[in-house]
């Protein structure tokens, strides 16, 4: 066999998955490797090498490798990254306090600058003397620049300033806001902004890893990286714009679910270690964010897909529901280190710790917990207080019983702290511990699990009754917890789909009688008006429950533990640019985007200059991102309503994208 084979690489939260893809064959070899945050390369040999000892010269090959990923997406929701300095041209302190900006600037440097553009891109002068004077100090204080000018997507020529004066200052990586986006709307353009500059040296640091392992390897191959809408983008265009990455391996889980079940219209339900994502596929296509994407607290100008993201997956925290007098399990939304995965890495101190609780004769207030370092590199440890600190000094890469750990009460604060900032893992009992009492899960080390089940079954509730039994009877309390849960985040993402308002799913006594099928003289009854597709390593552990519950179709495709890899190869490149066309004056019309302001005085001229430049940047767009022979696709909006029984030009938009697969290596 010579046909050409594709390598996928999803590198998520927990575990790291490789595919070895052929055109003609489909899958031919899956595998899957803890993600190794210290060092990435390590998770992603690991998967890969398993995948190439099953195909014989392998190797050779390989003509394209694509990865998608969830770093990005995590890093924004625990609040990583580098330290940025934000230029703002045209603007004023008091755009902080729109879009989240300031909350998302945090300490980090801002520069005001005189400047910016009209509407039209007429320009206000600009003047760089206060970032002149900073910009020695910035190159020892930041990691990145962003910058963001007013109406920069009409005109960019005082960004392009802006960035070049940087660069020729500093050896600082810069991102401009009209590289991100051609959408109105300063403050959220320049928190999209802000975000990508953070995300630099993060994406850098997988894509190198990546590169550096394939190229030990000999595997010479254009590298390609999901983007959030499922397009794929080249490395280096990755590099530049890491904010789109944001939602990668959700996107990449529906280009997947879409090719392994050839549904056009599907529920695709994702669930990983830390999240359940859910999305609409609709003709073919996942359904986009119109808005842009949302990722933890803050909303972006990147398109990508309409996910909806709960706190629910294998590594879910299980949580004994205070105060309530019968005892009741609640799972999520902060991920744990599933025990047995802990005991599977290291057996003896983890082992030895749950024994020692399990046998102590009375249930202590950190039972069953375990603390570690990420293993993130010591620089994102930066700026800890001195309680902080002193509390991350005696956390180690291996697990310590929490009870050994915390010395006092408010040193929990201090914990949780740590955990936010991505510092720190908490060990704990998590639905992936309760699959392997259940002996349906069998990965990892189960005698741990069984004795972190053990350890729970001592808490009780305010009934004085314990939560449980014995382990078994824990772990299937812990199993329906899960499905029910996850049903309910089902309901949810389709609910707000339909845009149905004032619907608490999971406080709707409806919908608790429909799923939990309540008989009485009134029956309520749900389902979905398309089949569910699950994925994720756990899906045919759980979904079936889930589908019933929901009365609806489901398949678990075959390779639906990696259906994120597949999905990373199998996409296609797509650029999009608009380019504008106003009147500033009677008679003069006013060609903006794609980097360009001209002027005009034929409005026939100026609609054919727009639609050219729209073209041939997307076109270029889609060259510089990997596409092979992309192929132009031209919309025109144009608003010219009739007032008076007159015509009134306000503005054209022309829009072209461009699309085709990428290109692979020849030999």
């Amino acid at each position: 066999m010579t046909s050409p084979l594709f390598l996928g690489i999803d590198t998520g939260g927990t575990y790291t998955d490789a595919v070895l893809y052929s055109e003609t064959e489909g899958v031919l070899a899956s595998a899957k490797s803890l993600t190794t945050r210290h060092d990435l390369a390590i998770g992603v040999s690991g998967a890969v090498e398993t995948v190439l000892s099953e195909i014989t010269g392998a190797v050779k090959r390989i003509r394209l490798v694509s990865l998608s990923t969830t770093l990005a997406t995590n890093a924004l929701v625990e609040g990583q990254g580098g330290r940025a300095a934000l230029v703002m041209i045209g603007f004023g302190p008091q755009d902080l306090a729109r879009d989240g900006l300031a909350e998302a600037l945090g300490s980090d440097p801002v520069i005001y600058l005189t400047g910016g553009h009209n509407v039209h891109g007429n320009e206000t002068p600009l003047d760089l003397a206060p970032l002149e004077a900073q910009i020695e100090a910035l190159g020892q204080e930041v990691s990145a620049v962003a910058i963001a000018g007013y109406f920069a997507v009409r005109n960019p020529a005082h960004e392009i300033a802006v960035r070049d004066l940087v660069r020729s200052r500093t050896s600082l990586p810069v991102t401009c806001s009209h590289d991100l986006s051609s959408r109105l709307g300063g403050p959220r353009r320049a928190l999209t902004t802000l975000l990508n500059a953070r995300l630099i040296s993060m994406v850098a640091r997988l894509i190198d890893a990546t590169g550096g392992y394939l190229s030990s390897r000999g595997i010479d191959a254009p590298l390609m990286v999901v983007r959030g809408d499922g397009a794929l983008i080249s490395a280096a265009e990755a590099l530049m714009r890491p904010i789109e990455t944001i939602l990668s391996g959700p996107a990449a889980s529906l280009v997947g679910a879409r090719h392994l079940t050839g549904l056009e219209n599907a529920v695709v339900s994702d669930i990983g270690g830390t999240t359940t994502d859910v999305a609409v596929l609709d003709g073919g296509h996942p359904r986009l964010d119109g808005e842009g994407a949302t990722v933890g607290r803050y909303r972006t100008m990147v398109e990508a897909v309409a996910m909806h993201t709960f706190g629910l997956g294998g590594d879910s925290e299980v949580r004994l529901e205070e105060g309530g007098f019968d005892a009741g399990l609640t799972l999520g939304p902060r991920r744990l280190m599933p025990l047995s995965l802990a005991a599977h890495l290291w057996p003896q101190p983890v082992v030895s710790g749950l024994e020692r609780q399990a046998q102590a004769s009375h249930p202590g207030r950190y039972d069953g917990r375990f603390a570690l370092r990420t293993g993130l590199p010591e620089t994102l440890a930066a700026g800890l207080t001195a309680h902080e600190a002193s509390l991350y000094q005696r956390i180690t890469l291996e697990p310590k019983p929490l009870d050994a750990v915390l010395t006092s009460t408010s040193q929990r604060a201090t914990l949780d702290r740590l955990v936010a900032r991505g510092l720190v893992l908490i060990a704990g009992f998590t639905p992936s511990d309760a699959m392997h009492v259940l002996g349906r899960q069998d990965q990892w080390n189960a005698a741990a699990a069984r004795l972190g089940a053990e350890i729970f079954t001592r808490r009780k509730a305010g009934s004085g009754r314990a939560v449980a039994q014995s382990p078994a009877e824990l772990a299937e309390l812990v199993s329906a917890r899960l499905t029910r849960q996850s049903a309910e985040a089902i309901v949810s993402a389709l609910v707000a789909e339909d845009d149905i308002g004032g619907i608490d799913v999971a406080r709707s006594a409806f919908i608790e009688r429909a799923l939990s099928r309540t008989p009485g003289l009134v029956r309520f009854s749900l389902k979905p008006d398309r089949p569910l597709v699950a994925l994720g390593a756990s899906a045919p552990v759980h979904y079936p429950a889930i589908a019933d519950m929901l009365d609806i179709e489901s398949f678990v495709p075959v390779h639906a533990g990696v259906a994120n890899a597949v999905g990373a190869v199998v996409g296609q490149v797509r650029e999009t640019v608009t380019v504008f066309v106003s009147e500033p004056e009677e008679g003069r019309y006013a060609v903006n985007g794609a980097g360009e302001h001209q002027i005009f005085r034929d409005r026939a001229e100026a609609f054919a200059r727009a639609r050219d430049l729209a073209a041939t940047e997307a076109r270029q767009a889609a060259t510089r991102s990997g596409a092979d022979h992309p192929v132009i696709e031209l919309s025109e909006h144009i608003d010219m309503p009739v007032i008076e029984g007159l015509e009134k030009f306000i503005e054209a938009r022309f829009i072209a994208i461009a699309s085709g697969r990428p290109r692979i290596a020849t030999r």
